[in-house]
């Protein structure tokens, strides 16, 4: 965003904070799931991909079972590249669960985001289904209303949604919960690092030659304008596309630059629950960043920088204005966690964001 552009957003005075964290009221009824092909299994064996449909939208994504497995986390001290904080590596086991073949795109997110299928539900005298009534509860002025193209002019149908912050990514989770009678949240570190790895042991999916990059991956050396559709490079060996660049993902996890040393039990399902805003994981590096930050083991953790240009005081919990390479990709674990479990693991994070109240941004441009 140029400084003109911020230079013309004015705000008017905000009324006050209320506490927002939607993890906290998740609705604990529970309604039947959007009857999907294939979305059902009873264990691993009968796993199958399967096409997700975003209902009073135009919107679907496909996802990829993802078999349970071990692997080593992090890489080898002789990797080129290597960084400290990517061990030491250690053996993790991950229990079975589906991926997004793709980033979440604009055709999804913004369905949320921007209020898609309500307008449409009001526009066509739509009843609300039970699981509209859900999800409303996460989408209503959540997020608000954006101070700028949030594409930032790169393209938006089947390009991956970006400029995120890790809350709207766990929010637009909860939202698509609702929406489907299905569970979805963001990948841990493991999860992601053992999907992209598919089974390898190399710097990359495909090996440790970063000169077969370009075949697999948008970065620096071959886009220059700004991210690109998704699935116009190969995919790894099962089948996930851009998991090396375009963008790069959330993940849920607290990053920590001594690396793994800390975590409580690295050996299963492991995550380290965030307990401050700064620094969280990003994993997969983006299309404005370098080979080495596209290796499976490579990590990233956010920073205020990534939210310096935002005009809004105070900040806004939604969106990153310099974080144009960071976007998402949703899991869905074979088994769904008990109603303990999410609270006390994988949808706890703190502190607790704040959201403006009783006022609205003023933007003339």
């Amino acid at each position: 965003m140029s400084g003109n552009s911020i230079g013309s957003i004015v705000a008017v005075a905000w009324i006050g904070l209320v506490s927002f964290s939607p993890f906290s009221v998740r609705a604990q009824e529970k309604v039947p799931a959007v009857e999907i092909a294939d979305a059902q299994a009873a264990s691993e064996a009968d796993m199958k991909p399967y096409v997700e449909v975003v209902e009073q939208a135009d919107a679907e994504f496909k996802m990829l079972p993802i078999p349970g497995g071990t692997f080593m986390m992090g890489s080898s001290e002789d990797e080129e590249g290597r960084r400290e904080d990517e061990g030491p590596q250690h053996e993790v086991h991950i229990s079975p669960f589906w991926m997004s073949e793709t980033e979440i795109t604009w055709d999804i997110y913004d369905v949320w985001m921007s209020d898609l299928d309500i307008f449409r539900r009001d526009a066509l005298k739509l009843e609300p289904s039970p699981r509209d009534v859900l999800a409303d509860k996460f989408q209503l002025s959540q997020p608000t209303k954006p101070y700028t193209d949030m594409t930032f002019g790169m393209g938006k149908r089947s390009y991956p949604a970006i400029s995120m912050t890790q809350h709207a990514a766990r929010t637009f989770c909860l939202w698509l919960s609702a929406k489907t009678g299905r569970y979805y949240r963001l990948p841990t570190e493991a999860e992601w690092e053992y999907a992209c790895r598919a089974g390898t042991t190399t710097a990359y999916s495909f090996g440790d030659d970063a000169d077969e990059l370009e075949d697999y991956a948008w970065f620096f050396d071959n886009t220059d304008e700004g991210y690109e559709r998704v699935k116009k490079k190969k995919p790894n060996p099962w089948g996930l596309y851009d998991m090396h660049g375009n963008v790069a993902e959330w993940v849920l996890d607290q990053h920590d630059e001594a690396g793994y040393e800390g975590l409580t039990d690295p050996s299963q399902d492991p995550l380290a629950v965030p307990k401050t805003l700064y620094p969280r994981v990003v994993r997969g590096g983006g299309w404005n960043q370098f080979p080495e930050d596209l290796r499976s083991a490579a990590r990233e953790g956010s920073n205020e920088e990534w939210i310096k240009q935002d005009p809004q005081i105070p900040k806004s919990i939604w969106y990153l204005t310099d974080a144009q390479h960071v976007g998402l990709r949703v899991v869905r674990p074979l088994v769904e966690p008990s109603a303990e479990d999410k609270a006390n693991k994988w949808e706890k994070s703190e502190p607790i964001q704040k959201e403006r109240v009783g006022a609205k941004a003023d933007i003339r441009t």
